[in-house]
């Protein structure tokens, strides 16, 4: 692919695989449940070799050059397939095992620990949306009717670079804001101030309901994984997706 090609979707001759989406489309305006995705390159060794880019960077300019799929931005994706494209990345390139350091709760010495990337399974939702792909739930304290929708990883991005922009010291509203972003009608209103007006007095009963629920809404990978540290006991660890996801051999 020629270097003034921003990205690799525009050319769909490139070998690639098509990769099923764990939320199985039902989110996104083309209701694809699968997308084509290239496999990493030389060229894309540039990207991971690079010092000057920040994780998020990275796993941004890699989908953007990966994801063959006019229609499919990297930024509407909901965080669960964006794991399933990241996995599907690393396994063709690198293969399944998946090396990272960690600590023997029984001596307290770091050592190696491994999992098998293909072998993650994908944590089925307990609800289904309705028809604009929204998620109805009535509040157990306030008893008002509310329509959500799960975050993009465009969503994830902004609230992220709005925490920032508070000094040091400075009450974050962190909580509220994801909120405002969830939240799409109250009893029918869609009025994004009086949903405003609503989350800023919304007891933390109900704060914390909307939480756990759209959790238990969205599609993802089961990246809780249980290993043997080598006193036999058991450790607990998370699978993330940061440079080093793809950097095993740097």
């Amino acid at each position: 692919m020629e270097e003034n090609v921003k990205y690799g979707q525009q050319d769909f001759n490139l070998p690639h695989d098509v990769v099923p989406l764990p939320s199985g489309g039902k989110f996104y305006t083309n209701n694809k449940k699968s997308v084509k995705v290239g496999y990493l390159t030389a060229q894309d060794e540039n990207v991971l070799a690079s010092s000057l880019k920040t994780d998020e960077n990275i796993i941004v300019s890699l989908l953007k050059n990966k994801i063959y799929e006019p229609d499919m931005k990297v930024h509407d994706l909901l965080e669960g397939d964006v794991e399933a494209l990241l996995i599907f990345l690393r396994n063709t390139a690198f293969g399944p095992e998946y090396t990272f350091k960690s600590t023997d709760p029984k001596t307290g010495k770091e050592f190696n620990g491994q999992v098998l990337l293909d072998q993650i399974n994908i944590k089925q939702p307990n609800h289904t949306p309705n028809q604009k792909g929204f998620f109805e739930f009535n509040l157990p304290k306030t008893n008002k009717n509310v329509e959500c929708r799960l975050l993009t990883m465009g969503d994830n991005e902004e609230l992220r670079k709005l925490e920032e922009q508070y000094p040091q010291g400075m009450v974050v509203p962190s909580v509220t804001n994801k909120l405002l972003k969830q939240i799409v009608s109250v009893d029918g209103n869609t009025d994004k101030e009086q949903i405003s007006k609503f989350i800023m007095t919304l007891p933390i009963m109900d704060s914390k309901f909307i939480r756990n629920s759209l959790l238990e809404c969205e599609p993802r990978l089961d990246l809780d994984k249980s290993i043997s540290a080598p006193s036999g006991e058991k450790v607990k660890v998370r699978i993330t997706f940061g440079a080093e996801f793809f950097r095993p051999f740097f």
